[in-house]
């Protein structure tokens, strides 16, 4: 599990380009969204994609998609659930 949010924490840093956080610096039970990590509605378009090509997992719908993307650790119980 620990490897798979070291994963996720990397993707999140250089696929979705965000500036001035390293993935280490990322917290597991962090928001991704808003106040937290700042991710917006674009980058969660870009997201699904991203977890769908490095972990070959399919979000469904938007539903699903907010709790999974809720923070780190959730993202990461959604993808291991699911693999």
């Amino acid at each position: 599990m620990e490897e798979l949010k070291k994963k996720l924490k990397e993707v999140l840093v250089e696929d979705l380009k965000i500036q001035g956080v390293s993935p280490e610096e990322i917290k597991d039970d962090e928001p991704l969204f808003g106040d937290g990590l700042g991710l917006d509605s674009l980058d969660a378009v870009e997201l699904v994609v991203l977890i769908q090509k490095h972990f070959n997992v399919q979000i469904a719908d938007m539903d699903e998609g907010q709790k999974a993307f809720a923070s780190v650790n959730s993202l990461a119980d959604f993808i291991q659930e699911r693999q």
